[in-house]
């Protein structure tokens, strides 16, 4: 399987952005000629493709399939198994963001749910336990906003996606009229 000159370009540029990403390069190489490909591929076409040795790409699979990125399947009269992605770029970002939040968010909130039930022994402990206060109550509210945005239909998502700037035009707007109204002078820190 000879990969074109496009294909060949985007499978190498997110092998490269993989370890930006936390995972290896490989990894990253292996998601995007599937996510590409225009029918799923077993793991000896994809092997030839990338020029991997049928362990590596095995255990990149492995990978993938832990991390709910690629959909194992058969097809009929054939007993190799085949790989694909999900159509549907909208299922393979949620996807990412619920095992991202489940592998490195949910332990780190446990992490500081137990250092804040600690009774601090000292001046610099109450400190440390002051500023993890802050941190999880940050996380915690961004990890609850996020589930909120889960719940939304796609078609909604994109919409409030393509609010952004406008909603924080607005806020601003909403900050400054009561100064301009006559009214006590504006606290942006006030609901």
């Amino acid at each position: 399987m000879n990969l074109t000159p496009l294909i060949q370009s985007f499978v190498l540029h997110f092998g490269e952005m993989g370890s930006h990403w936390g995972i290896n390069r490989t990894v990253g190489q292996m998601y995007a000629l599937l996510f590409v490909s225009e029918k799923p591929l077993n793991a000896d076409e994809m092997a030839e493709a990338l020029g991997f040795s049928r362990s590596n790409i095995s255990m990149g699979l492995k990978e993938l399939v832990s991390w709910r990125l690629v959909k194992l399947q058969h097809l009929p009269g054939d007993r190799r198994e085949y790989y694909s992605t999900p159509e549907d770029v909208w299922v393979i970002f949620q996807t990412l963001a619920e095992e991202r939040k489940k592998r490195e968010v949910d332990p780190t909130l446990t992490m500081l749910r137990g250092a804040l039930l600690e009774t601090p022994s000292n001046d610099a402990d109450k400190h440390a336990q002051a500023r993890m206060a802050q941190m999880h109550d940050l996380i915690d509210l961004t990890t609850s906003w996020f589930s909120d945005i889960q719940r939304l239909d796609v078609e909604t998502l994109q919409k409030l996606m393509k609010l952004g700037a406008q909603v924080q035009k607005f806020l601003e707007l909403k900050q400054k009229l009561p100064a301009f109204l006559g009214g006590a002078e504006s606290n942006p820190d006030k609901e």
